[in-house]
Parts: structure tokens; sequence; C-alpha cells
């Protein structure tokens, strides 16, 4: 179900501390927008409305966070739960931003010395490979790239989905982007990591009985990245989807 014109979000969020109003404006330059800017930093592409960024940074001070998402319509919903959050709390939200950004052309928004330890990736758009749009997808390689830029060696990338064949896909677009997927299950649920926070989507598709697939994938050389080679692509695709 396709959601409403909201005419009030965009003065609210102007009128909101934590929100980014010209995010390219940044470029090179994040981490000052922060109370405390030699924290690691943590970025969640495609925030939604906002439940996992509300649950996780005011549990963090000492991580700065930042919420991405392509339109205010979701923003600001992300915004009002991020803020009573905090209120709850008791706390500033001082290490959280959000912002509306195409997360397709991140690397307008983001240069360097805007370091990225960690990114989370929960329950994007599948994108059906059957209708030739999986190029799309957060995890296909075109987009790893991307994220690789703003990487140092090692930070990790968390990704979390109900759809097996995004998922099953994705243990390959992984490697072949230079990642090593350290650890990964398709049942989330059967034995729940402590660290795990379940997002909206994830309560509602555990509640249709779906199981939740989740990697965690850390970054390597680049000398490990194969993804120029499409046949090495499809051929990484294929490992990882018999060896699953």
């Amino acid at each position: 179900m396709r959601m409403r014109f909201k005419p009030y979000a965009r003065p609210e969020l102007l009128a909101c501390p934590f929100h980014v109003h010209e995010p390219l404006d940044h470029a090179g330059h994040w981490h000052e927008l922060y109370a405390r800017p030699n924290q690691p930093w943590h970025v969640e592409m495609g925030c939604g409305k906002g439940g996992f960024l509300a649950a996780l940074a005011p549990q963090h001070p000492d991580i700065n966070y930042l919420g991405i998402d392509i339109t205010d319509k979701v923003l600001i919903l992300a915004k009002r739960k991020v803020e009573a959050a905090y209120a709850a709390a008791g706390l500033p939200a001082d290490n959280v931003l959000i912002a509306s950004l195409d997360i397709e052309r991140l690397t307008g928004a983001l240069a360097a010395g805007d370091t990225v330890d960690r990114i989370y990736i929960n329950f994007c758009n599948p994108w059906s490979k059957n209708a030739g749009s999986n190029k799309h997808r957060l995890t296909y390689p075109r987009q790893l790239l991307q994220y690789r830029q703003f990487m140092p060696p090692g930070a990790e990338i968390y990704f979390k989905t109900d759809d097996d064949d995004l998922f099953r896909d994705s243990l390959g677009y992984f490697p072949a982007s230079g990642f090593t997927v350290t650890w990964q299950t398709f049942d989330l649920h059967a034995d729940e990591p402590a660290w795990n926070i379940r997002t909206e989507h994830e309560g509602m598709f555990s509640e249709q009985g779906i199981p939740i697939k989740a990697l965690i994938a850390r970054k390597g050389p680049d000398s490990a990245v194969t993804w120029q080679d499409p046949k090495a692509l499809k051929k990484a695709a294929r490992a990882a989807a018999e060896n699953a």
C-alpha cells in the first residue's frame, strides 16, 4: 500500500534538530555534525519508520548513528519514534541524525573522511530478478562497492531479510564485492542473538511464520573484489546457493 503525501512532514523535519536538511552539503564532513565527532559511525540504510534506530541509538551514546530513507513521508515517522525514545530515556538526541537520501546515489552525499564503521540493512525491497530490477537491491554489488569506499578494513554490514531469493543471492553478492560473510542464519529467531533488535517488519513476518534470514559481512581487501567480471558474480551466487 502506497503511503499518502504528508504536507506537514517537511516543515516538521526542518524544525527537528537531528534532521539533516541538506545532506549533499555535508559530504566529507558528516562526523562534524555530531556532539562527539570522534565516535564510531553506524549507518542504517533505509531506516523506514525508525523503530530499529529508535531502539538502538539511545542504548549506545558512545556511537554516532545516521538513519537514511528516501522520502519525507516515511522519515517523519522515524523522527517521531527517535524523538520519543530519547525523551523516554531522558537523554539528548545528540548521537543520532536522520536524512532524506537516495541510497543508490550515496557517493554524492559522502566523501573522503566520512568513515562508516558499520552498516545496517534491514528488510530492504527484494527487487525481483525476474523483472530485471535486481540491480536496485541494496546488497547488489554495485551498491556494496559504493559502501566500500567509506568503510575501513574490517568494517561490517549487518543484513536481515524475509526474502529467500534475495538472501541466497546476497550470499554471492558479498564475496564478489570483497566482503567475507562471517556469520549467517536462515532462521534468526531459532537461536536469536542477544544483539538482535526486532524491527516492525521483522515482527510482522515472524507472526506470519516466515523465517528471518540474516548475515554479517566484513570488508576485505580490494584485491578480493571480483565483481568486474559478471561471470564471477554468477559463479559466486551459484556456489553460495548450493552450499546454503
